[in-house]
């Protein structure tokens, strides 16, 4: 493996984004009619500079074991397009991917993209009745995974036009890595150019409360991810970026896929098992990380680590994404490192929707303002917008034209579709305020609002109140239904190394987040639990914990 190269920008280099507000009234991402990302990001950094360092593996250990430059990056996808081809796969065909974060996820990924097929990315922890039914509902005509994944789609039954492995291929599989040698390094334009509307990949939701949906994204949806890379994660060339994500979630294309390259920055992926502290702070110094990106989830385990034992001159920007950042997790991170924690908000339906940056101010607690490219409000149930400092729905406003970036529908389901696009809006399904300086806060999902004696309550704020507490390393907030308050706040809490549940820690906590917030948003109930229930991409199962509280109260 060649030795890797980076003309790291340092911490002082001048943020990506200038002025605010004229970037946000000025900057727009556009494609033509015939577009295909692979052909417009990845083959014209290949003909501009070859040799840019383009993608970084690395193993679970912390090891360098792949680099693909630019042009090697556009070769492999060459080679893996021609190889579904040769197999009878072509423009349109929906191809199930499901591997490691290693190179072939890129070579399938890639390839698939550059013949006009659809990949359905998916997580590595799926059951195999998880695998058949994202093959059903996905109508797979192709798969592509490793030895164990090869295992569930077998015992799917699907009937599939093609079956790759990464591994040693079991009986009806083919070796993805010999096809892809077969089919050699020919020119490996599509014969049909996609179109800027064509599908470009389907992605499943995370299914926290029913079945995933299916979210399809059209060809441009690359071109949504520029301001993701250029204006919250701030890459520019030379940028060596860490985005700790599973393959089959939105968050690798948000962190390694189109907005990066179209940057020209190399991407880090790394063979992670169960992330440690020492193992994740390690990586960073070893390998001059200058960008990192990880799930509020995996920040409140570092901060439990000694992080003045680490280099920190390489990296110079820190981004989290996936559910709220507690403000006393970015307060102890920036203490550390010298460097803030810029919280970015999204869904698997959207690129980058609002964001903090290294221009503006950050407030704690705030997800930030909109990001540059796409106009999101905070309206009533009836569309109208609300009030500085009053709740509501937060959506984006497309006004019935093309937005780039955002998803064309849930495939098969035109009732889910029509329930979140109504009129000039896209539902998100989450709620926030925003105040007099356009700087949006965070409520919670719809459906996670407790409502308490009249007062609505976001769990946000109380979870962020609870890991202030030294005792606490995780909190999930949730309502129970009480026959005279029609809710009351209940806390699950995870706690730091070296504390010990108790009555008394539990009358401590309660008291400390009287004086955090409003008393009356005091959780009335706190357990203490080992761990709280997740979905595999990291986000808190609040409706899980709802349900064990039903269920205790009708045991």
């Amino acid at each position: 493996m060649q030795a890797l190269r980076l003309n790291r920008p340092t911490r002082d280099a001048a943020p990506r984004l200038g002025d605010y507000n004229t970037e946000h009234r000025d900057f727009t991402v556009s494609a033509p009619d015939r577009y295909n990302p692979v052909l417009a990001i990845v083959d014209t950094w290949a003909s501009d500079d070859p040799d840019a360092a383009a993608v970084l593996s690395v193993d679970g250990a912390g090891a360098a074991t792949s680099l693909l430059t630019a042009a090697e990056l556009a070769a492999y996808s060459r080679r893996a397009g021609r190889a579904l081809l040769d197999a009878g796969i072509g423009k349109g065909d929906r191809v199930f991917v499901m591997l490691p974060r290693i190179p072939a996820w890129y070579g399938a990924m890639l390839g698939a993209m550059r013949i006009g097929a659809v990949p359905m990315p998916a997580p590595n922890l799926l059951t195999a009745h998880d695998v058949a039914d994202r093959l059903t509902r996905g109508r797979a005509r192709a798969a592509i995974t490793d030895r164990d994944g090869s295992i569930k789609v077998d015992a799917a039954g699907a009937d599939l036009q093609a079956r790759f492995c990464v591994e040693a291929p079991a009986q009806g599989w083919t070796s993805f890595d010999g096809a892809c040698e077969a089919a050699g390094d020919g020119d490996g334009t599509p014969s049909d150019p996609t179109s800027r509307d064509d599908p470009l990949l389907v992605y499943f939701t995370s299914g926290t409360v029913a079945l995933p949906k299916l979210v399809v994204h059209r060809q441009d949806y690359a071109l949504g991810h520029v301001a993701t890379a250029r204006f919250w994660q701030d890459l520019r060339p030379g940028d060596l970026h860490w985005t700790v994500t599973d393959t089959g979630w939105a968050k690798a294309a948000w962190g390694g896929l189109f907005g990066q390259f179209h940057e020209r920055a190399c991407t880090m992926q790394v063979a992670l098992g169960r992330p440690t502290a020492e193992l994740v702070l390690g990586i960073l110094e070893r390998h001059g990380v200058t960008s990192f990106c990880a799930p509020p989830t995996l920040y409140r385990t570092l901060v439990q680590a000694d992080l003045s034992r680490y280099d920190w001159s390489a990296l110079r920007h820190c981004t989290s994404a996936g559910e709220p950042l507690n403000p006393e997790v970015i307060r102890v991170w920036r203490q550390a490192t010298g460097l803030t924690i810029y919280d970015g908000y999204g869904q698997t339906e959207t690129t980058c929707l609002v964001a903090n940056y290294r221009t503006l101010e950050v407030r704690p607690g705030s997800m930030g303002k909109p990001v540059p490219g796409w106009e999101v409000a905070i309206v009533d149930d009836n569309g109208h917008e609300t009030p500085s400092g009053e709740v509501g729905n937060v959506v984006v406003v497309h006004g019935g034209r093309h937005q780039t970036g955002l998803f064309l529908g849930y495939d098969g389901d035109p009732e889910a579709t029509a329930a979140v696009m109504r009129g000039p809006h896209y539902f998100t399904g989450d709620k926030a305020a925003r105040d007099s300086d356009g700087y949006l806060w965070f409520e919670g999902r719809r459906d996670d609002v407790i409502t308490s004696s009249a007062y609505r309550i976001g769990p946000f704020e109380v979870e962020s109140a609870l890991v202030a507490h030294p005792a606490v390393a995780e909190a999930a907030v949730v309502g129970r239904d009480d026959p005279q308050r029609t809710q009351v706040v209940v806390a699950f809490c995870v706690l730091a190394a070296g504390h010990e549940p108790s009555p008394e820690l539990a009358s401590e906590l309660q008291a400390f987040v009287k004086q955090q917030t409003a008393p009356y948003k005091y959780p009335r109930e706190i357990h203490f639990t080992e761990t709280l229930p997740k979905t595999v991409s990291g986000k808190i199962r609040r409706g899980e914990l709802r349900e064990r509280l039903r269920a205790q109260a009708t045991s």
